[in-house]
């Protein structure tokens, strides 16, 4: 499994949070820099979407370093991150596709 990590130390604010996520996941240069366009592009990791691509079938891990300290920092943006991860997947498993997203964080 390809695990993907994201330093939450250099999230401070929206911009920051999609800039940390486009830079680490290769979204592609229309990436609309908001939550909407956030998971279409994480949902779509098994497309020729981003640069970083699974398999059909094949999970990803997001590490968020330094959780704890994002979850603080930014709590929107932390809960955000949680919600819309989970949001992916069920998307997914709701037209058939095996869940795509496997998070990993301590807070």
């Amino acid at each position: 499994m390809k695990t993907i990590h994201i330093d939450g130390t250099k999230i401070s604010n929206w911009s920051s949070f999609f800039d940390e996520f486009s830079l680490a996941f290769g979204f592609p240069e229309f990436f609309g820099r908001n939550m909407n366009a956030w998971i279409d592009c994480m949902t779509n990791l098994d497309e020729e979407f981003s640069s970083v691509q699974v398999q059909p079938g094949e999970m990803i891990c997001v590490a968020l370093d330094s959780a704890a300290d994002f979850k603080k920092r930014c709590p929107e943006q932390f809960q955000a991150f949680v919600e819309c991860a989970a949001f992916v997947n069920w998307r997914r498993l709701e037209i058939g596709n095996p869940a795509i997203l496997v998070v990993s964080f301590y807070a």
